[in-house]
């Protein structure tokens, strides 16, 4: 198997195996259409607490859809959303983020005209603890430790590598027990890629349940417990990490094997 620059695979993924007990979440049969363009066809997929969960798949899959879904932002016509035993796939995005679940979406989108400060403010807009938000900046902070030295810029003018930094600790704020990641690596040079899906890693020991939507899938099954493939709309291959790696389909489109 070819290694990618850049990349932190040691040729040992996860293989663990499925968690007992109930699911954190879980999304059974849901289909979603911008307009009348149908863009998931018939999406499952669970999580157990205390996963890094990967869904990988090509430009057009519906890797960003599913996210978009789960987290209320485009609601399924069809199926069903459960959230620690609560169907949430009609609930307002406002009201999902308060049930534990952040998103930090494709393309970064911090605030740019506010500063660092502020992006974590806006980010902690949902939570009533007011007196423990302090901890939780000094939290991100100390995974993050650029943006310390950048709290007062305008996030605008910082580099892609600090936004993405920003936007996952803006997404982790609101002190989610599950985090949507939506391709945390693009756009960014491989050192600053390794260091992001360590930071991935020690924000899921931490506690926190990552559902991950990567392109890179090298480095994103190598971190991951399991992972679903996905293709125009469909889940066509769920397995461990490991074994995903492992897999002639996965290796050949995904990977760049011949």
């Amino acid at each position: 198997m070819q290694q990618q620059p850049g990349s932190a695979y040691s040729g040992q993924a996860k293989d663990v195996a499925k968690p007992r007990g109930e699911p954190m979440l879980i999304v059974d049969g849901i289909e979603t259409y911008y307009g009348n363009i149908r863009a998931l066809a018939n999406i499952s997929l669970t999580i157990y607490p205390g996963e890094i969960v990967t869904l990988i798949g090509g430009n057009g899959a519906g890797k960003t859809t599913t996210l978009r879904t789960i987290s209320g932002i485009t609601p399924p016509r069809r199926g069903a959303i459960t959230l620690n035993g609560k169907r949430i796939e009609r609930t307002p995005p406002e009201q999902i983020v308060r049930l534990g679940v952040s998103q930090s979406p494709e393309g970064r989108r911090v605030f740019s005209r506010m500063t660092v400060r502020e992006n974590l403010e806006m980010g902690a807009f949902s939570r009533s603890d007011r007196e423990n938000i302090a901890e939780d900046t000094e939290r991100v902070l100390n995974l993050f430790p650029r943006l310390r030295e950048r709290l007062e810029q305008k996030s605008g003018t910082m580099s892609g590598g600090e936004q993405q930094m920003l936007a996952i600790s803006r997404a982790l704020m609101s002190r989610p027990r599950l985090l949507l990641l939506d391709e945390p690596s693009m756009g960014l040079s491989p050192i600053l890629i390794q260091q992001i899906f360590q930071i991935i890693t020690d924000i899921n020991k931490q506690g926190t349940t990552i559902l991950l939507v990567e392109q890179n899938a090298l480095q994103a099954l190598s971190i991951s417990h399991r992972g679903y493939v996905i293709q125009t709309g469909n889940i066509v291959l769920e397995d461990s990490g490991a074994n995903l790696l492992k897999s002639e389909m996965v290796r050949k489109a995904y990977l760049g094997e011949d």
